[in-house]
């Protein structure tokens, strides 16, 4: 399939379709056909064509009064699908087991996706006090560990391209200057490994680090620990098992598909 740009022609009807279910995905609730059509700024005419086709089809949900919409079940099945083809999420449910039984904390993978960190897997927290996530979550990546362990790997000049302007602050501890990040950066790079310190989460300290199974990496494998938990030793010792499991696994490349 030819993709330079002089030959491609978006189909508008299939770009409307899109983004509405992208809207309904990355914000999850009940929507009114009037705050859809103002969101995605198309006609309640045509909105209203594509919610019918798409409520008959499984993809989106109505209230018992047929007048607010969500995200259909048939999303679920067809996520679900993606996951159960991805060869590097099941060569890393091992690690992310492993981690979980060490250390009793909240463990995610997940994926660069433009400027967003994608949460593909998580093993969840034995303690009560514990980070809320779920599989499918999208977060800044310049304000977690997991997206500065994956943008460290990248050129500048791409990370530049990739973030947005201004860079949006999720705590105060966020940090929302390009050249404070630059700096950031160039420390996972020489550590090996990015830190979250209450950048994404007030309370919770993040570790992460970049899976070596693609040059640059795409994918990242973090242990999140509320700060009443992270006592002096802690963090030594899963920056030491990130590197025996997460580094470790350069070998498994030839594992997977080209």
């Amino acid at each position: 399939m030819s993709t330079a740009a002089e030959d491609f022609q978006p189909v508008k009807s299939a770009g409307r379709t899109l983004d509405l279910l992208e809207l309904l995905g990355d914000q999850p609730r009940h929507w009114t056909a009037a705050d859809l059509a103002q969101a995605l700024g198309i006609p309640k005419s045509s909105l209203h064509g594509l919610l019918r086709t798409l409520h008959a089809r499984g993809w989106v949900e109505a209230d018992a009064g047929g007048t607010r919409f969500r995200l259909g079940v048939r999303a679920l099945r067809v996520g679900a699908a993606y996951l159960d083809g991805d060869d590097s999420v099941a060569l890393l449910a091992g690690v992310l087991d492993e981690l979980s039984r060490r250390f009793g904390e909240a463990v995610h993978l997940g994926r660069l996706d433009g400027d967003q960190i994608v949460y593909l897997a998580k093993r969840e927290s034995v303690h009560r006090l514990r980070l809320y996530s779920a599989i499918g979550r999208r977060l800044p990546a310049h304000a977690t560990a997991l997206g500065k362990a994956l943008l460290a790997g990248l050129p500048e000049h791409e990370v530049d391209r990739l973030l947005p302007r201004p860079l949006p602050r999720l705590t105060p501890a966020t940090v929302t200057n390009r050249r404070d990040l630059g700096a950031a950066l160039a420390a996972v790079r020489a550590a090996g490994y990015a830190v979250d310190r209450e950048e994404n989460a007030e309370g919770i300290v993040c570790f992460a680090m970049a899976v070596p199974l693609a040059e640059p990496a795409v994918d990242a494998v973090s242990v999140s620990v509320p700060v009443t938990r992270l006592r002096p030793d802690l963090e030594p010792a899963i920056v030491a098992a990130l590197r025996e499991t997460v580094g470790g696994l350069g070998a498994a490349r030839r594992l997977l598909p080209a």
